[in-house]
């Protein structure tokens, strides 16, 4: 029980305490708003527009979220969570002719190749799942993983490639048996690969390389530093492009030479995201920079649109294909409505 001797004490103490108490708040309060400032990626000031200008051709909704978007030569494939499926878009309509239902989520990209999607699935049965392209349905489960979400898969003349643990196992697959042919040794940490012009190129997101493959032998022919944590990649313009989650930057290889001949300020640092390359430009989203366009003449940022949304992308059918993750829809932008 207090006393009216012993509140008027605590009173005083309390006056007293006063000034520190605001001062730790304000302070407390600065360290949350930088936090928070070095979590929102800021992008191009200069050259930003609002995200909400663009006008899409066609909103798709595909369900609670959307993520991994591939164009193959006749459809595009979007993944979704609830449902965990596979969707197939006919570009001629914009509408989802087939909805292939999966074990698990896709978790680490998509790939086309002998006439079929190649999906990456996490979950309690983690496998590599198989879908042949013109009966939109699974004809294999191949019981080899991939090391993790946001990894990836790619596919060469002969093969089908995935890291399938954090150690750094890239592992070679047979599409005409869907067995292991092959496993390679990488830097560990390493998870996205790529194929082009005979080289499957991987990032390693942990120790800050690029490593080159001879898609023939399987020998790693090189291993190149580029930006902090590189994680997303694609080709075009004679170069490996690599999206680095860990300053926002783009790095630019040159596939011949296997240097890096240019480093680009986007200004997007953090997890998810994606690049890819469409009529002579490279395109990167974030979220909530859902889209970015990066003129491969100068390496220069030339357009930012900002705002909600974003997250996954693929070039196709004269149009860019955009996830809006978090509200599970894929939106096509005819390249002429992004300038």
């Amino acid at each position: 029980m207090l006393t009216p001797d012993s509140t008027s004490c605590t009173h005083n103490r309390m006056q007293s305490l006063l000034p520190m108490l605001l001062v730790l708040a304000a302070s407390i309060g600065a360290v949350a708003q930088s936090s928070d400032a070095k979590a929102v990626p800021r992008g191009v000031e200069e050259v930003q527009v609002p995200f909400r200008s663009l006008r899409p051709s066609a909103t798709i909704k595909l369900g609670a979220t959307a993520d991994w978007v591939l164009a193959s030569d006749l459809a595009v494939w979007v993944g979704s969570g609830r449902p965990n499926a596979v969707q197939r878009i006919d570009p001629a309509t914009n509408r989802v002719v087939a909805k292939v239902k999966i074990g698990g989520e896709a978790c680490s990209g998509l790939a086309f190749g002998f006439g079929s999607v190649w999906v990456p699935v996490c979950g309690k049965k983690a496998a590599l799942v198989r879908i042949d392209a013109s009966k939109n349905s699974i004809v294999a489960t191949i019981p080899v993983p991939p090391a993790g979400p946001e990894g990836g898969i790619a596919t060469s003349a002969d093969s089908v490639w995935m890291v399938t643990d954090k150690n750094g196992t890239l592992v070679r697959i047979d599409p005409t048996t869907n067995q292991t042919r092959q496993k390679i040794s990488i830097p560990s940490g390493s998870f996205n690969p790529h194929f082009s012009e005979g080289v499957v190129w991987v990032t390693g997101v942990e120790n800050n390389l690029l490593i080159a493959v001879d898609a023939a032998t399987g020998e790693v022919v090189a291993s190149i530093p580029v930006g902090p944590r590189p994680r997303f990649l694609t080709s075009g313009a004679g170069s490996v492009w690599t999206l680095n989650q860990g300053d926002g930057t783009v790095s630019r290889v040159d596939e011949k030479s296997k240097r890096v001949v240019a480093t680009i300020e986007v200004g997007t640092p953090g997890t998810g995201g994606d690049v890819a390359f469409g009529n002579d430009f490279i395109w990167t989203t974030v979220l909530n920079v859902p889209l970015t366009r990066i003129n491969t003449a100068t390496n220069a940022v030339v357009r930012q649109w900002v705002g909600p949304g974003g997250d996954s992308l693929a070039w196709g059918f004269g149009s860019l294909w955009l996830t809006d993750y978090r509200r599970g829809l894929v939106l096509r932008i005819p390249f002429e409505k992004a300038p």
